[in-house]
């Protein structure tokens, strides 16, 4: 049975102590702010990083250089048989696009990228699940065609509490920036396969956008996912959220765990990852959802 490693980025939200106990490598994304580079979770911290973009620091985000991530790959190669990496969404990101490539050219059948379009907690659950796969002794290729199997199993709605840094990055025009700010609009965007997409924009409080979110999984739970298999309780349900005060999320997680009759255990509440909050900034509340591994997997 091939030994089989679990790498990903900090865009799963899964920060380098956690990746440490889940015993994977996590690769750090870069960013550049007024021109200075910084790595996440080890020189630029979820602190220092609202600080400075409330500050209206030119904050942008890039990908990992290849040879960092190569790097990895060999150091994992001189312990384990094959590797599996999750990285962001190539969709949102170049990354994914870069790793499969050099997997294919350098390391063929030894390395494999996951492009399962997922970021935050959903791709943090495709991390676990893949952790799960590995246990039961499935190849590095098979885990590979399982998570691309359901990597449209899931969903994030994203409420925004100001559409400042939307219009900065050109998500808005300006004229519906101003417009929805005289309305008092909560809008609502959806993560889903490629992009960062608008969801509902008619939302004018925080409750209102909260509600229509629960709405939505409730709407995921019970239509395309049970679908699949007829079945509506093997789901995960997670919560994410932009900027270092946790009390809404807090105050959503009770709303949610009553409305789903859920455990403590079984939320995850999580930040959400920083290359998103550099485009939709602070305040933001995220609810999400990922239909659990297939039965017929679980051996």
């Amino acid at each position: 049975m091939n030994k089989v490693a679990v790498m990903t980025d900090s865009n799963s939200g899964i920060t380098q102590i956690e990746g440490k106990k889940l015993g994977i490598k996590v690769v750090p994304m870069p960013f550049t702010i007024d021109g200075e580079e910084y790595l996440e979770d080890i020189t630029l911290t979820q602190e220092k990083f609202y600080e400075m973009l409330l500050s209206d620091s030119y904050v942008s985000t890039s990908q990992p250089s290849l040879g960092y991530v190569s790097s990895i790959w060999d150091e994992l190669l001189a312990q384990y048989d094959e590797i599996v990496y999750i990285p962001m969404s190539s969709g949102l990101s170049k990354s994914c696009a870069s790793a499969t490539q050099m997997a294919n050219e350098e390391y063929k059948g030894k390395v494999y990228v996951v492009n399962n379009q997922r970021i935050s907690v959903t791709q943090r659950q495709s991390v676990l699940d893949a952790i799960e796969l590995a246990k039961m002794g499935y190849s590095g290729k098979e885990i590979y065609d399982i998570l691309t199997e359901v990597k449209m199993q899931s969903d994030i709605f994203i409420m925004v509490d100001t559409l400042k840094y939307l219009k900065q990055g050109g998500r808005i025009t300006p004229t519906a920036a101003a417009l929805g700010g005289m309305l008092k609009l909560k809008p609502i965007l959806l993560i889903k396969g490629e992009k960062l997409d608008k969801f509902k924009m008619r939302n004018r409080t925080v409750e209102d956008a909260e509600v229509a979110m629960i709405a939505a999984i409730k709407e995921a739970i019970n239509g395309y996912l049970k679908e699949l298999d007829g079945k509506t309780d093997n789901v995960h349900i997670e919560i994410a959220y932009s900027g270092t005060d946790t009390k809404d999320a807090s105050q959503y997680a009770k709303m949610v765990k009553k409305e789903f009759n859920l455990k403590d255990d079984e939320l995850v509440v999580q930040p959400l990852s920083l290359s998103i909050s550099c485009h939709i900034g602070p305040g933001a509340l995220a609810l999400a959802i990922s239909k659990a591994i297939p039965d017929k997997y679980i051996k």
